[in-house]
């Protein structure tokens, strides 16, 4: 009986923060498509829970990583060298929330949130250029936020890393363009995960407890059928949330003073 084909057959894909959430949904979506996973995260035994309920599951690989530290993703990389020799998609996913007002947040706090949801994906992603260039070209995958793009309250510095990564990424997608890579970026609006639970407060402990918006937020799964759709359409501005979400992130690009109005009233808790 001849084997069929799916979109992603014998694709290498690189998630990060894949134990959980939006990682492992878009890690059910991906395997369902064909494609050979590596899962990062930093509970391993999270990751082998997720890896089990893959298709072709003894196909992927796991690699447990903080990336936070920069010589673990030298090592992490090195080792999907050696292990596999190339790399297709790169999905950086894992990261942080925050639910502090500015006028309570540290400065220490600040430096976190921009350490998990800016400076390690830039960093991660340029160790893997090499891997992601080597056969002429791949993918890089950068899950931002509607808050990169609007600004909400209780989300100052986190908006504003995710806004410095969706600008980060068009760089890249200009600079290596000739090199056939390919950059996209996501946008997820309010999505149903444990995301508000682990969110920075102003002195940098955890929430531990879920967002009203969050609790009434379109599940994960949906929300990976949907960017793996759009990923696969060649879409690399890719906005997925409800009708406000969406709302907010067109009107930001149209009027910036209508969206201030909008912010100021939205409920983002």
């Amino acid at each position: 009986m001849p084997v069929t084909l799916t979109p992603l057959t014998n694709k290498v894909i690189w998630i990060t923060g894949a134990s959980g959430g939006i990682g492992e949904a878009l890690a059910r979506e991906l395997a369902a498509a064909g494609a050979r996973l590596i899962l990062s995260a930093r509970r391993q035994a999270e990751l082998e829970r997720v890896r089990a309920s893959l298709a072709n599951s003894t196909s992927h690989l796991i690699l447990p990583l903080d990336i936070t530290d920069s010589q673990a993703i030298s090592a992490t990389v090195a080792t999907i060298a050696e292990k596999i020799g190339g790399l297709d998609w790169l999905i950086n996913n894992a990261g942080i929330s925050q639910r502090a007002l500015i006028i309570d947040t540290s400065l220490e706090t600040e430096r976190k949130l921009f350490e998990v949801d800016y400076f390690s994906q830039i960093n991660l992603t340029r160790q893997a250029l090499p891997l992601l260039l080597a056969d002429g070209g791949g993918k890089v995958v950068f899950v931002s936020s509607v808050a990169g793009l609007v600004g909400t309250q209780y989300r100052g510095s986190y908006s504003a890393a995710k806004a410095a990564l969706h600008l980060w990424a068009n760089s890249l997608r200009a600079e290596l363009f000739e090199q056939g890579l390919t950059v996209a970026t996501i946008f997820p609006g309010f999505v149903k995960t444990e995301v508000s639970l682990n969110a920075l407060t102003g002195d940098g402990k955890t929430l531990g407890e879920m967002d009203t918006a969050q609790a009434k937020a379109m599940s994960a799964t949906l929300f990976a059928e949907k960017a793996l759709k759009a990923l696969l359409k060649g879409k690399n501005y890719i906005v997925i949330g409800g009708i406000k979400e969406r709302l907010g992130a067109w009107v930001s690009r149209l009027s910036p003073e209508l969206l201030y109005k909008i912010i100021r009233k939205s409920q983002v808790r």
